[in-house]
């Protein structure tokens, strides 16, 4: 089961790792550490499968995997801790606060202490531990050296690191979690319980590496010892993983769900775009080839810059235009829409977006008719009132209302006087544009 989970571990590291390497090109905000450490943690993961020690192990190098293996997991501590400290770097918190002090410490030290915990790792490795003869045929490092106080310097100085520099990684998180907002606080709390999951993870290793140095267990202990500790790493690593991705997949849902309103709200824009040119920043792009080039020009639109800004622009050059609009149209114009409305039996919101519908297309036809300009405006439908995501969600149901509004009805509300009836819509004149 564990050698499974190690398999998923491997692919989230390496698709977290290429899914970032853009931002990490183009130097965002640490983005280029998180992949680096990304990138070392699933090699380190990878030398310690059965697959990874094979190819390792051509190279003649009694136990090389070993060393590899922690010198890569040290480099992506390293990489972690510059994540953070990048991270707390570009926030804008006070220079005085204390975790910006222990940041901007520890970004100092980082390096430096990464560099010299490998070589004298190294040095041990090479000089102190005994490999040619282990004490035990095993399939464990720790077991195969037991006894000798090599294994519990090489192990001491090990975990000895990763407990120190994933303590800091942890208290930096806890605190920025407290400060975040709902999703990032989940995605921040795992990633720092995950830290303190690896400073346990590390202080039992270190521990059980001394206790073999100086005393002999049995192989059920070892047995016990090596599963429930495995079991642990891959219980961080999933967790950290998981709370990496939270954010990343609270952005994505929300990046979704602005370009599903953008298609939906495009129809109207480019309407009212065409109708008031001069208002909009980028006129629809109008290209030839029939249905073909409507679309080509349609997904140029959509596909501009990025959903959320461009979904902005939409909504806010939406607005300008009806505020242009409301300078030529017939005085209680809404009103009559609202009336609308309300005989075809709509309540509420919805009322309030046929009527807002009704008074847009009869906007657009006031303007192809030659309409002129009032000097101040004398009829508009109701302005935004809320956030701008209930803003948004409200224009949608306006644009698809005005996807199959009424063009005998906008006729009529358009020329009738103020008391004059506006009849009842009939399916058979529905228009679908």
């Amino acid at each position: 089961m564990l050698d499974q989970v190690a398999a998923v571990i491997v692919v989230a590291l390496v698709a977290q790792a290429v899914w970032r390497m853009p931002s990490a090109l183009r130097g965002d905000g640490g983005q280029s550490a998180l992949a680096g450490a990304l990138a070392a943690f699933a090699g380190a993961w990878w030398v310690r499968s059965e697959t990874g020690r094979s190819v390792i192990d051509m190279l003649g190098v009694t136990d090389l995997a070993t060393l590899i293996k922690h010198i890569l997991t040290i480099m992506g501590i390293c990489a972690v801790l510059s994540y953070v400290t990048a991270t707390y770097a570009e926030a804008g918190y006070p220079s005085s606060a204390r975790h910006v002090r222990i940041a901007a410490l520890v970004r100092r030290l980082a390096l430096g202490t990464s560099l010299g915990t490998i070589v004298v790792l190294v040095a041990v490795f090479f000089f102190v531990l005994d490999r040619e003869r282990p004490v035990a045929n095993s399939p464990y490092f720790m077991t195969r050296h037991a006894g000798t106080m090599g294994l519990a310097a090489y192990m001491g100085l090990v975990y000895l690191y990763v407990a120190a520099a994933t303590c800091v990684c942890g208290y930096q998180w806890a605190h920025a979690a407290q400060r975040a907002h709902r999703a990032l606080r989940a995605g921040l709390t795992m990633m720092a319980l995950a830290m303190a999951l690896a400073v346990l993870y590390a202080t039992l290793r270190a521990a059980y590496g001394v206790l073999i140095a100086i005393h002999q267990v049995s192989p059920a202990f070892v047995t016990a010892q090596e599963t429930a500790t495995d079991t642990l790493l891959h219980l961080t690593f999933v967790l950290w993983l998981v709370g990496m991705i939270a954010p990343a997949a609270t952005a994505l849902t929300a990046r979704w769900r602005a370009w599903r309103e953008l298609v939906a709200l495009y129809p109207m824009w480019r309407d009212l775009a065409r109708t008031v040119p001069d208002v909009v920043m980028y006129a629809p792009v109008e290209l030839p080839g029939g249905r073909l080039g409507r679309w080509l020009g349609s997904a140029r639109d959509c596909l501009r810059s990025d959903p959320r800004l461009l979904l902005e622009r939409f909504v806010t050059e939406i607005s300008d235009v009806v505020r242009t609009l409301s300078h030529l149209v017939p005085p209680d114009l809404y009103a009559r829409a609202a009336r609308v409305a309300e005989r075809e039996g709509h309540t509420g919101l919805r009322a309030r977006a046929v009527a807002s519908a009704y008074w847009g297309r009869c906007a657009m036809l006031a303007v192809a008719s030659g309409a002129v300009a009032h000097s101040a405006p004398v009829d508009a439908p109701p302005s935004a009132d809320d956030d701008f995501d209930g803003f948004v969600a409200r224009l949608v149901v306006v644009a698809d209302v005005y996807r199959h509004v009424n063009d005998e009805i906008v006729r009529d509300l358009l020329t009738a006087t103020p008391e004059a009836h506006v009849p009842h819509p009939s399916t058979s004149q529905a228009r679908t544009p």
